[in-house]
């Protein structure tokens, strides 16, 4: 599910309370939007020159993000804590590393007062216009925050390191310019909820965590206020809702004949 609409209006949805609020939130980079991607030049080839893209914004509402706004929307939807071990709700927020700790500070001030830094680590650099560098970037950076109990682990009796490789994302559709690998997504959505529990990303983008929880058998709600985003988004979801939709058919009539197999066999 998309929503065509941004996060400071979620009280007209009567969304349900979340085991985990997952977002990739604006890092504010202005008209150097594109300084880390090949689209900065013509194919991708720094020889043929500037593309469209250089100088550019990704999107006009990038400057519009108010984290304040954002951390108060995660306070609300975020569900209270059980009383059970294990079992607590957290947010996952990917973040420029010189965002941390003013997140970090922010978010003490709405009672989440708890956090662990991540590192994602990629195989790959897309830094081209840093190709002289010495030392390119090959990581991302997030943080998990949460209010007091830790939050739920999906570990299987193992460690959960905080540096994290990223695998190379070729099986999803291009939507959006900041879209994270499906397949993180799902690993950290593994680990941080429980089968029919909910996620919820304010800042959907590309959809590709609402299709990742969708794919994980969770319950996920997104917003995305960019209409061509949300239109490739919700197309992207609804067709892996569909094809969840034909698995359960065919698990179900498989069952159902196995039974009637059986009872013919008595």
């Amino acid at each position: 599910m998309l929503i065509h609409d941004h996060f400071q209006n979620f009280k007209r949805y009567n969304i349900p309370k979340a085991q985990l609020i997952i977002a990739d939130i604006p890092y504010n980079v202005g008209i150097d939007a594109y300084g880390s991607n090949p689209s900065w030049y013509i194919d991708g080839d720094n020889k043929k020159g500037q593309s469209e893209r250089a100088g550019k914004e990704f999107f006009d509402t990038d400057k519009d993000f108010r984290p304040a706004e954002y951390m108060h929307f995660c306070s609300q939807l975020m569900r209270p804590e059980p009383k059970e071990k294990g079992k607590a709700p957290a947010m996952l927020i990917f973040c420029a590393f010189d965002q941390q700790m003013y997140l970090i500070e922010l978010a003490k001030k709405y009672g989440i007062n708890n956090y662990i830094n991540l590192v994602f680590r990629k195989n790959f650099s897309a830094q081209v216009l840093k190709a002289n560098m010495r030392i390119v970037g090959n990581a991302e950076y997030g943080l998990v925050l949460y209010r007091d109990k830790l939050p739920k682990f999906n570990n299987g009796g193992k460690m959960v390191f905080n540096i994290i490789d990223v695998e190379r994302d070729n099986e999803s559709p291009k939507i959006h310019p900041t879209q994270k690998s499906i397949k993180l997504l799902r690993y950290l959505i593994n680990i941080f909820t429980d089968e029919g529990e909910v996620v919820i990303d304010p800042v959907a983008g590309s959809g590709s965590s609402v299709v990742a929880a969708l794919q994980m058998n969770r319950r996920a709600f997104g917003f995305e206020i960019k209409r061509n985003f949300f239109d490739l988004a919700n197309e992207w979801v609804k067709e892996v809702e569909s094809q969840g939709n034909l698995l359960n058919n065919l698990f179900n009539k498989n069952k159902i004949e196995k039974q009637e197999k059986m009872r013919l066999e008595i």
